[in-house]
């Protein structure tokens, strides 16, 4: 939900200011960090998947539209095609971020685990 919402009023903010998609896409990799980093630790993995689904809802705001739905339509594709390489590149960031969270989760219940195991042993 932060995602979606951030990304959504990021571009309406875009637009009304700058219309401008780089500068769109370049907000969203910060995005992307602090999504990865705010999400829950049972929901680690879902990180990577929800932030392209936040990217596409913002620029329903900021891409270029023609007349109607089909305009629309066209303007969300084009954007996707033109900046997939910040969308891909926001979407390795929340990967590498949830990883290292993951590493980091599970050493700790390892360590944990160690712990329980040589003072019950």
């Amino acid at each position: 939900m932060f995602c979606g919402a951030v990304m959504l009023v990021l571009g309406y903010f875009d637009s009304l200011m700058f219309g401008s998609l780089t500068l769109y896409s370049v907000l969203f990799l910060p995005v992307c960090a602090l999504t990865a980093l705010w999400v829950r630790e049972g929901d680690l993995l879902t990180a990577p998947v929800v932030v392209p689904i936040a990217f596409a809802v913002g620029l329903l705001a900021v891409a270029d539209s023609g007349g109607g739905f089909s305009g629309r339509l066209m303007g969300i594709v084009s954007a996707l095609a033109t900046e997939a390489g910040w969308l891909y590149g926001g979407t390795l960031i929340a990967g590498v971020v949830v990883l290292v969270r993951r590493v980091r989760l599970i050493a700790r219940r390892v360590a944990a685990h160690r712990r329980a195991n040589l003072s019950g042993g």
